[in-house]
């Protein structure tokens, strides 16, 4: 154990399509872990306000204009640009024998955005048949790293519109599975030395006539989303400005790694201001970087093209 390290471990557990509706859901896990915890809801998307782009933005640390992903890209050809490490190659390059994992619904993740060699332990499955897994894998690796993407709440927006009854209905049931992965950790013995986050990747809006939900744009329904972190030295209250692709500083932070220099062309991953304990980081505003024309997202991943 590297006491010089903040945590051992750092699990990030991302909700495709929450937007920042953990807000308003009956989501006792997610209440439950993060009273103590750094929690907005306004962070703020890439732009557009697509999975791929958005996903890309906090492995990577860098906005979409950088690294030109999309979910036809991620879908079709596996991911390799030596001048832009993922932050699984960043950990093991450090850290030669840790375990990492990767565990999404949306495999595109895995392979699109995430280097292969690298000895990143992976499964896909829909989120209710992947949480067992991922369960297991907490229990007997004890992960340095873990990432985990849940599909489904994204999917119940496209089918029945976000924020619907229905919506609301899976985010609630996906709250259990978070609640599951968390209490993993703690069998595993392994949650006092680890930094725990939940993210959002995207909202969504409905049509006026309603139906199934799209994003894509930059409403506020779309572009604001929840973030949460939980751990020993994570500051309790209101983080006051964030974005998506800040994950990635967060994470380096975490584990003790230093982040590559701040670049408007390239890394711009900050750590934010109000999240952890004996950190005041000079917090950039980025908003301008977000200038990206908005691609409308009509469908699930299974389908979309873009």
């Amino acid at each position: 154990m590297d006491a010089n390290r903040p945590y051992q471990h750092v699990i990030v557990v991302g909700v495709d399509g929450a937007g920042q509706y953990f807000r308003d859901a009956d989501t006792p896990c997610f209440d439950r872990i993060f009273e103590r915890g750094a929690v907005t809801y306004r962070a703020l998307a890439s732009r557009p306000t697509i999975s791929a782009e958005c996903w890309g933005s906090m492995l990577l640390g860098v906005g979409p204009e950088v690294h030109g992903l999309t979910n036809e890209i991620v879908s079709s050809r596996p991911y390799e640009n030596a001048n832009l490490p993922s932050l699984f190659r960043r950990v093991r390059e450090a850290m030669p024998d840790a375990a990492l994992g990767s565990f999404c619904d949306w495999d595109p993740i895995t392979f699109g955005i995430v280097e292969r060699n690298l000895g990143v332990t992976h499964a896909t499955a829909p989120d209710t048949e992947l949480t067992p897994v991922i369960c297991d894998y907490i229990r007997k690796e004890k992960p340095t790293f873990l990432f985990i993407q849940f599909d489904s709440v994204d999917g119940a927006g496209h089918g029945h519109g976000y924020a619907t009854p229905a919506y609301m209905r899976r985010l609630h049931e996906v709250d259990a599975l978070v609640g599951d992965v968390h209490k993993a950790a703690e069998d595993a013995g392994i949650i006092d030395g680890t930094l725990f986050i939940v993210i959002a990747d995207h909202g969504g809006t409905n049509p006026p006539g309603g139906g199934g939900g799209s994003h894509g744009g930059w409403t506020d329904e779309e572009k604001y989303v929840t973030f949460a972190a939980a751990g020993k030295t994570v500051r309790r209250g209101e983080i006051p400005g964030m974005n998506v692709r800040d994950l990635a500083a967060v994470v380096l932070y975490a584990l003790g790694l230093e982040a590559p220099a701040f670049d408007e062309k390239g890394w711009t991953s900050q750590l934010p201001p109000g999240i952890f304990e004996g950190t005041s980081p000079l917090y950039r505003d980025i908003s301008h970087l977000t200038g990206a024309e908005p691609r409308v997202s009509k469908t699930p991943h299974t389908s979309e093209t873009l």
